[in-house]
């Protein structure tokens, strides 16, 4: 069976315990103003330019049959609607200015693949981490991986927004270590106006796991004027509170790096100028918070 497999990052650290590979699979239901893997948004393959790395010397231009790049006054400009994603500009541009998000695979390849870094879980008790995107968008390709992977021992995570059909948790929920779950506000107004849907399947789905006992991180983006204030992280943690299932919950502050991802591929960013939240700040929540859920940390945090 093959899915659509947008990157790998090995020698992760925080998503999930020990050292971990994470494989990152395409497509969201959500769409995050803050979204820091708008690559993984659509199925579709992305074409993605990094500018510091082009030297200007023409050769994606000189194979590309659709026209998508153009060097016009010293600049390169990329046509994105016109690129059928052949790849022929990414095999000749030599920088590595280039590169396609977003290719078919095996399941049997992408297995193999992950089990490389085998000897690195076995000494961190680490293990691989199926992130996106929404990997639950692609349960049974997601159920044969992890299947190829649990007869090998392997420890295994799944990354999710939880605004997939229960359906496609149950897919892999057996074969699953350890959900980690998004939380980025109780409110379903406010969680509508910053990702475009309401809350209430995430919760139930959440809710449904509490029930069943599976073991679950919660993890929720920090978004100065959005989520960050007393009332709305106080409403997660009592709601935590009384979920014996959730090992920890992790406050990841906002930033503003993915905006040049944005950039590369061709998509404007909507997210309002904000600050990143600071160290002090961070710090100043997880106390306050400590005291109705004590698994509460940073991003950082072991």
């Amino acid at each position: 069976m093959q899915g659509i497999v947008s990157d790998y990052k090995r020698m992760s650290v925080h998503d999930g315990p020990g050292i971990r590979t994470t494989v990152f699979l395409k497509g969201c239901p959500l769409r995050c103003l803050w979204c820091h893997n708008p690559e993984n948004l659509t199925a579709l393959p992305a074409l993605s330019y990094t500018h510091k790395l082009c030297v200007g010397c023409g050769a994606c231009a000189a194979v590309c049959p659709k026209g998508v790049h153009e060097f016009r006054d010293g600049q390169h400009l990329i046509h994105h609607d016109a690129c059928i994603h052949c790849g022929a500009c990414v095999a000749e541009c030599f920088p590595g200015a280039l590169r396609i998000f977003g290719h078919r695979a095996e399941a049997e390849t992408v297995a193999a693949k992950l089990l490389e870094d085998r000897a690195f879980y076995e000494q961190s008790g680490g293990g691989v981490t199926f992130s996106g995107g929404e990997p639950l968008l692609q349960p049974d390709f997601l159920r044969e991986v992890m299947t190829i992977l649990k007869s090998e021992g392997v420890h295994v995570a799944v990354d999710t927004c939880g605004d997939v059909a229960w359906a496609a948790i149950e897919t892999v929920l057996p074969l699953t270590d350890l959900f980690l779950f998004d939380i980025k506000h109780m409110d379903p107004a406010r969680h509508k106006a910053g990702t475009g849907h309401d809350n209430a399947r995430i919760l139930a789905n959440l809710h449904r796991l509490s029930a069943l006992g599976t073991a679950v991180e919660i993890r929720t983006p920090v978004i100065p004027g959005y989520n960050d204030d007393e009332e709305t992280l106080t409403a997660i943690a009592e709601m935590l509170s009384g979920m014996p299932n959730v090992l920890s919950w992790r406050l990841l502050p906002y930033h503003s790096m993915a905006k040049g991802k944005y950039e590369a591929i061709g998509l404007h960013y909507d997210m309002p100028e904000t600050e990143m939240p600071g160290t002090e700040r961070m710090r100043s929540l997880c106390e306050a918070l400590a005291g109705i859920f004590p698994g509460v940390k940073l991003s950082a945090d072991v």
